[in-house]
């Protein structure tokens, strides 16, 4: 099953645009930088084929990962979730214990960063103990170290850009 991932309308725009230099201009560049490596003879010492295809390499990866997330995300609209629980382009409200204060986020993609506010995935420790929850719960996570921490949820909004 694939997660499907919601993003904000400047957020799809941005990241399609990177897709469509990569796919499109960068994939030009590169073959004509790894053309002219090519031309400078013996590929066993010729540092720069070695770097242009090294970057050749990472651009791919980057090429695949964007293709899969604009794929299958959800653009502009917030997912529909029941009434008041927090889960993708929603903005949450929380406390720590005892914290008076209270940070929000959105829970969205970390690719978004069209947004004023901090991006939490629904993948993430955090974004993920929140998901399915309401205001007024409290809820208890395991973080990245293995400790068990809890956050009480104060207020839960679609997110409105």
């Amino acid at each position: 099953m694939t997660q499907q991932t919601w993003l904000t309308q400047e957020a799809y725009d941005r990241l399609r645009s990177e897709l469509d230099y990569l796919t499109g201009p960068w994939r030009t560049e590169i073959a004509t930088k790894i053309e002219a490596a090519r031309e400078e003879g013996d590929l066993k010492e010729n540092g720069g084929y070695h770097a242009a295809k090294e970057e050749q390499g990472k651009q791919e990866a980057r090429i695949r990962q964007l293709a899969d997330l604009l794929r299958d995300a959800r653009v502009g609209e917030t997912p529909s979730t029941k009434a008041g629980e927090a889960g993708p382009g929603t903005v949450v409200e929380v406390r720590f214990p005892g914290d008076d204060a209270t940070e929000k986020f959105l829970i969205g993609s970390r690719e978004d960063h069209s947004t004023p506010i901090e991006v939490f995935s629904p993948a993430s420790p955090l974004g993920g103990a929140v998901t399915g929850h309401k205001a007024g719960e409290t809820v208890m996570y395991t973080l990245p170290n293995g400790r068990a921490a809890k956050v009480e949820i104060v207020s839960v909004s679609p997110y409105s850009g």
